[in-house]
């Protein structure tokens, strides 16, 4: 499978192109930007996407239901390796869609897509935004964020949005039974074994972070020992190695 591939300097956000790529019919397409002008995070978020990062969305057709949920962790995955496999270095995984390098987020991941009344779905984005060149980040991230170059990790944004496109194309074919990629999101997931704030609306409790289960939810206990699996969409994890989220 190959890429049709589309560049531009500054868009308002890769993740949008690809939308309305996906309204066209296009498949296997992917956004590639020096910058974005509204980039968007998880749960309403902005994403900061100054020039210096690689900003890159991949759109396909079809994605059925039961997967839609391993799409972003397989994702996480596919950025490790791909940084990996140009640097000597190893990257983590904040539960369920930050990548980490030494304690700081090195990239955001946000999927979307648009659900068929069966649950599969008619499309799928997964925007993926790297922080590679950056020498510097605002005061109110400065502490929780961290980039390629001030790893000092001489990387190209084009060869690391090549190497992305390869794992994600790796991705898609083990969908379906992602045994290995399951393997590795766990060996990767720095939350494991350590104190988390799960938020659900307005209510905030501690737990611990004990396992990722077959389907990427996060297994936690809580103070009063009553254990549960959260999803991504219906919390937010929180807290402990370096960064707030």
């Amino acid at each position: 499978m190959t890429w049709d591939v589309l560049r531009y300097d500054t868009v308002d956000s890769t993740n949008n192109v690809c939308k309305a790529l996906a309204a066209q019919g296009l498949d296997s397409t992917a956004v590639i930007a020096r910058a974005q002008t509204a980039g968007k995070g998880r749960l309403g978020r902005s994403f900061q996407s100054p020039e210096g990062g690689l900003y890159l969305s991949a759109l396909w057709q079809d994605c059925p239901a039961g997967q839609l949920l391993t799409v972003t962790p397989l994702a996480a995955v596919a950025v490790c390796r791909a940084v990996e496999s140009l640097c000597d270095t190893d990257c983590g995984i904040k539960w369920c869609n930050d990548v980490v390098l030494h304690g700081k987020k090195l990239c955001g991941i946000l999927t979307e897509s648009s659900l068929l009344p069966d649950g599969s779905a008619a499309w799928l984005v997964v925007g993926i935004g790297v922080n590679v060149g950056q020498a510097s980040f605002p005061p109110d991230i400065a502490d929780m964020a961290t980039s390629l170059a001030l790893q000092e990790l001489d990387v190209s944004p084009d060869a690391l949005a090549d190497a992305i496109l390869a794992q994600l194309t790796a991705m898609r074919t083990v969908l379906t039974d992602p045994v290995e990629w399951l393997a590795e999101y766990r060996r990767r997931c720095v939350n494991l074994g350590r104190p988390v704030r799960v938020l659900r609306g307005n209510t905030v409790r501690q737990a611990t972070a004990l396992a990722i289960d077959e389907r990427f939810g996060l297994t936690v206990q809580y103070e009063n020992g009553e254990t549960e699996t959260v999803r991504s969409g219906e919390v937010s994890v929180r807290g402990l190695y370096g960064y707030i989220e």
